[in-house]
C-alpha cells in the first residue's frame, strides 16, 4: 500500500515578520495579535505592522506558494487602503483550500512591550480570528536579552511554525 493513503499528509509551514517601532511621537497604535499595546510605538509599515499575523500569512505562504504579504497585501493596501492585518490573514486561510490547520506555533521577540500578561488574550483573539481551538495557539515571548536590534527595544520580531494536516 502507498505511504501516503497510510499516514495523513501532515505539512509545516515556517513564517518570520518584523518591524521597527515608530517613533513615540506617532499616533499610529501598536497591534500584536490583534491586540492593542496602547503605551507602546505603532510599528513602521504600510500596514498596521502586527507582527504576529504577518508571521502566519508568511508560514501559510510556505505552504501554499501564495504570496499574501508580497502581493496581495500589497494590492489590497495600495490600491484599496486596506492596513488591518486581519484582512490579509483571511485572504492567507483561503489559500490552504483542503488543508486543515492543527497547530500555531508563535515566538515574539523584543524588549517591549511587555507581553507575558496578555498572551492568553492574544492567542484567544488568534484563536476566534483562525477559528481553532485555543488550544491549538501556542505563543512565547522573550526580550532576547539584548542581543539583537528587537532585545534592545528598536522594534519586534515574530516566528511561526503552523502545522497543517491535508483533508482528502
Amino acid at each position: 500500500m502507498p505511504r501516503s493513503s497510510v499516514f495523513p499528509k501532515v505539512r509545516v509551514g515556517i513564517g518570520q515578520d518584523s518591524h521597527r517601532f515608530l517613533p513615540p511621537e506617532t499616533v499610529k497604535p501598536c497591534v500584536i495579535g490583534g491586540v492593542t499595546f496602547p503605551d507602546t510605538p505603532g510599528l513602521a509599515a504600510d500596514s498596521d505592522g502586527d507582527v504576529i499575523l504577518h508571521a502566519i500569512c508568511n508560514a501559510i505562504t510556505s505552504l501554499t506558494g501564495v504570496p499574501i504579504l508580497g502581493g496581495v497585501a500589497i494590492e489590497l493596501c495600495h490600491k484599496d487602503g486596506i492596513t488591518d492585518s486581519h484582512v490579509y490573514l483571511k485572504r492567507a486561510l483561503e489559500t490552504l483550500g483542503q488543508q486543515r490547520i492543527e497547530h500555531v506555533a508563535l515566538t515574539v521577540e523584543g524588549k517591549r512591550p511587555r507581553m507575558q500578561a496578555r498572551i492568553d488574550e492574544i492567542r484567544a483573539h488568534l484563536a476566534e480570528v483562525m477559528d481553532l481551538d485555543f488550544s491549538q495557539i501556542g505563543l512565547t515571548v522573550t526580550s532576547g536579552d539584548g542581543l539583537t536590534d528587537f532585545g534592545c527595544g528598536d522594534g519586534l520580531q515574530c516566528f511561526c511554525i503552523l502545522t497543517t494536516i491535508a483533508l482528502t
